[in-house]
Order: C-alpha cells, then sequence, then structure tokens
C-alpha cells in the first residue's frame, strides 16, 4: 500500500507543543485542581508541580506554538509553518490550509506517531479555540479505511503493537539525517517558556517533518529529497 500512495497528495507535519501557562503557579482553578488530579495518574512519587512540564502532551492543559507543515511540489519539498504565541491566530491559518488544499479528492495527512498524538491534539485544540475542523481531521462516523491518516509509526509495526519506536531510532537505522541534532521534544518546555526562543522550536519541528517524509521515501525505496531540494516558506 506504501507505494500505492503519491507523496503530492500527503501533507507531512510535526506539531510543538507546551503547557498553556509558564508553571504550574500560574494554572487557575479549576485547571490547577484537575492538572492535581491527572498528575496523581501520571506518577506517584511526584508532586503535580514538579512534572507539570509534562502538562505540554495533553491537550486539555497544554497548547500548540508551532505546526510545520512539508509537501512535495515539482520535484521541491516545500516547508511551511505556523507558529505563534496566540494558538488560536495559528490554528485558523492551518485550518485554512487544510480546507483550501486537503480536502478534496484523495488527500492525507502523515506524521510520526500522528494518530496517537499530532492529529488528536490538533483537533482538541481547535474546537477549544472555537474553531470548526477542517474535513480532514474530522473522524466522527468515519470507517478506520475513511480515515485520511498515515503514520510513519504504524506503518512500521507492520501489525505489531507492542512497541513504540522513536522518529530519532528510525532516522538511524535508515541513515536519514537526524532532526535531532541540536534539542529534543524534552527541551521544547525550556526553550520556551525560560529561554523564550520560539526561532529554535521552529528550526526544530522543520526538521522533524523532514525526516518524516524522508522516512516514508525509505519506505517506498526511493532516494532520499537533497538539502538543495527543501524550499522553507515564508
Amino acid at each position: 500500500m506504501m507505494n500505492k500512495i503519491p507523496l503530492e497528495k500527503i501533507l507531512f507535519l510535526d506539531i510543538e507543543t507546551v503547557p498553556a501557562w509558564a508553571d504550574y503557579q500560574e494554572v487557575p482553578e479549576p485547571i490547577k485542581s484537575l492538572w492535581d488530579k491527572k498528575a496523581g495518574y501520571i506518577s506517584k512519587d511526584d508532586m503535580p508541580d514538579e512534572i507539570f512540564d509534562r502538562a505540554g502532551i495533553y491537550a486539555e492543559f497544554g497548547k500548540i506554538i508551532c505546526i510545520s507543515s512539508g509537501f512535495m511540489a515539482g520535484g521541491e519539498f516545500r516547508i511551511k509553518s505556523y507558529f505563534g504565541h496566540n494558538e488560536k491566530v495559528l490554528l485558523e491559518e492551518f485550518a485554512y490550509l487544510l480546507r483550501t488544499y486537503y480536502n478534496r479528492g484523495e488527500k492525507f495527512l502523515c506524521a510520526h506517531n500522528g494518530k496517537e498524538f499530532d492529529f488528536p491534539y490538533i483537533a482538541r485544540r481547535m474546537l477549544i479555540n472555537g474553531i470548526d475542523l477542517p474535513e480532514i481531521l474530522d473522524m466522527a462516523g468515519k470507517k478506520p479505511w475513511e480515515v485520511p491518516h498515515l503514520d510513519t509509526m504504524e506503518l512500521w509495526r507492520f501489525g505489531d503493537f507492542k512497541n513504540y519506536t522513536s522518529l530519532e531510532l528510525l532516522t538511524a537505522v535508515f541513515n536519514i539525517p537526524t532532526p535531532k541534532d541540536d534539542i529534543r521534544g524534552s527541551d521544547i518546555h525550556r526553550v520556551y517558556w525560560q529561554e523564550n526562543d520560539l526561532g529554535r522550536i521552529v528550526e526544530y519541528c522543520q526538521k522533524d517533518v523532514l525526516a518524516i517524509a524522508q522516512l516514508m521515501l525509505r519506505y517506498q525505496n526511493k532516494p532520499l529529497i537533497s538539502k538543495e531540494k527543501v524550499i522553507i516558506v515564508n
């Protein structure tokens, strides 16, 4: 099946998220009490404030600060990022992209672990921000084979659901340049809230998108995208 999907029909994406507040003390009630309850399930050995940096992975307590998307066009791989401190604005811009170019025909979204994280996180945050879901994100009433989502981690499983395989590991085994040559996901909270360096996070997110596309090319046994063919769209 992987070889039957034209890359030109796929929008590759990756998101970066952080807790919606800089630190635990800023969280308003009743959200703080609900985080305390959630934190108790996450870890029995840590206090809620000690693991608040993990809140960003939950759509109810976090927010999206960057969505990087990439697509093939005329032999080039074009990357467009939507980022900023105003989550609603960047989500509205990304929703416009999806409604305009990815709601017609056989179009697909692709991310690494996207079915468990990126796709539902984006959908949940859009609803929280009062944004109507683009059709390609609205899974209500659809049969599994009607869902236009690809997941490079799920494809690698080949039906084996026992293990999580990171993008970093797969890029290593397929000899793809690593996207983790500067920061990692665990650094995002610090780089955003403490160092105030959103640009560094955007660059990291763009590297992940390129790595996901390169991985799909490896799955299809095709040549990798060269540096000269990668275009950052402002």
